[in-house]
């Protein structure tokens, strides 16, 4: 612990602790404000940001919507939609790909064909060159922030962001009007997605549905980390895989036998290469901290938290500490097979958070991202362009700076 300008701080890596803050004890600790700024940007009023009633209400109404048999009933589309990058990949044989914008494209895709079939309201590549400036502008840390000035002073970080949420909004507009107008005309002809499902969707407890500034929020919010996240947990994993001939072989084999199978409880057959997303998100987790503000006094760890105490539990710190993992730096996917699995402590292990507040989409996530990586594994062998060196970059989310350029060759 220590103290920095923007207050008292607590990096917590104890997962004892960890458990306090995030289930037993949640009630003391809410998002703080620092998070809540940096989310305020369009994300307001959605499940990241909102607490209390509001979170309460918006997540009994929203879980169905990401039920199990819904998410399986998304695996033709995802399985399309991977068919479609490997044909165009098929057609740059040998040359250098950034696979982080073509990874980005497929979960936009995907998004568009299980989430708003009707379209994203704008080109798909508009929607991602502005996501992508989206968490750029929101990802930096405005000076005024840290110095804890009021929201009332303007900051050089939302001027920059104000272009692409005029263009977010306009295509959400976009998006539920057209949907509304068709479930006005045609009632039993609209598509069963998810933003069917969201504007239908009730607190089963009270009733109520979603009010329009929360449908708004949460269609960004599903289209933010809908395809950021996992963009980045796809493109983390063919990373990884092209530096290690090991588990390449075995994706590959997995893949090969497993995709022209049954299309029913094909992401639960793709045992090992889940393994590699898995493990590619604790090296790599799409979500590199977790803040939280102690609302009274608690003590972590033997430690005394004071009121106020900005709580940080960093995934990426978690995920590496030797107290905690074996050989922590080093990729290795059988961390996540068998009986390994199960021996690893929930709490020392968070890409998706856990608790009341896990991330709602974590098993679609899983479930896009393995289908995808099987089937470019499948297909290409991948090699890191000469001379790129991969790091991480923090921009909301972890991405690797400078995308990953890689000479994409047939099998």
């Amino acid at each position: 612990m220590g103290g920095l300008s923007i207050g008292r701080v607590a990096l917590v890596n104890d997962p004892a602790a960890i458990r306090r803050v995030l289930m037993d004890n949640t009630q003391n600790y809410h998002k703080d404000w620092l998070q809540r700024r940096v989310l305020s940007a369009g994300l307001s009023n959605g499940l990241l940001t909102a607490d209390g009633h509001q979170w309460r209400m918006q997540r009994r109404a929203l879980a169905p919507l990401f039920a199990r048999r819904t998410v399986i009933s998304f695996t033709a589309a995802m399985i399309d939609v991977a068919a479609a990058m490997v044909e165009r990949l098929k057609s740059r044989d040998g040359q250098i790909e950034d696979m982080a914008v073509e990874v980005t494209r497929v979960t936009l895709e995907v998004l568009e064909k299980t989430m708003f079939a009707d379209g994203l309201g704008r080109s798909a590549e508009e929607i991602r060159v502005a996501m992508k400036h989206y968490f750029e502008a929101i990802g930096r840390l405005d000076p005024f922030d840290v110095l804890g000035l009021s929201s009332v002073v303007p900051r050089l970080s939302r001027w920059k962001v104000r272009p692409m949420l005029r263009l977010f909004e306009t295509a959400i507009d976009t998006i539920v009007s057209t949907r509304r107008r068709r479930i006005a005309e045609d009632p039993a002809g609209v598509p069963r997605d998810i933003l069917t499902l969201l504007l239908e969707a009730r607190d089963p407890e009270t009733g109520e549905g979603l009010i329009e500034v929360e449908v708004r929020a949460n269609i960004l919010t599903f289209i933010a980390a809908g395809h950021e996240t996992t963009a980045n947990s796809i493109t983390w994993s063919l990373f990884l895989l092209s530096q290690s001939p090991e588990w390449c072989s075995r994706v590959q084999a997995e893949a090969d036998r497993e995709l022209d199978g049954d299309i029913g409880g094909l992401a639960d057959r793709l045992v090992e290469t889940r393994a590699v997303i898995e493990e590619s998100n604790r090296l790599y987790p799409p979500i590199a901290a977790i803040s939280r503000a102690a609302l009274g006094p608690d003590e972590l760890a033997g430690e005394p938290i004071r009121r106020g105490t900005m709580v940080v539990i960093a995934p990426y710190v978690l995920h590496r500490h030797h107290s905690l993992w074996a050989d922590p730096d080093r990729f290795d996917p059988r961390r996540f097979l068998g009986d390994a699995r199960e021996a690893i402590d929930r709490f020392a292990y968070l890409p998706f958070g856990v608790g009341p507040r896990i991330c709602i989409g974590a098993s679609l996530a899983l479930q896009e991202a393995s289908i995808v990586v099987a089937a470019v594994l499948r297909h290409f062998a991948l090699e890191l362009a000469p001379g790129h060196v991969v790091s991480p970059i923090h921009r909301a989310t972890l991405r690797p700076s400078g995308g990953l350029p890689m000479i994409v060759r047939r099998r």
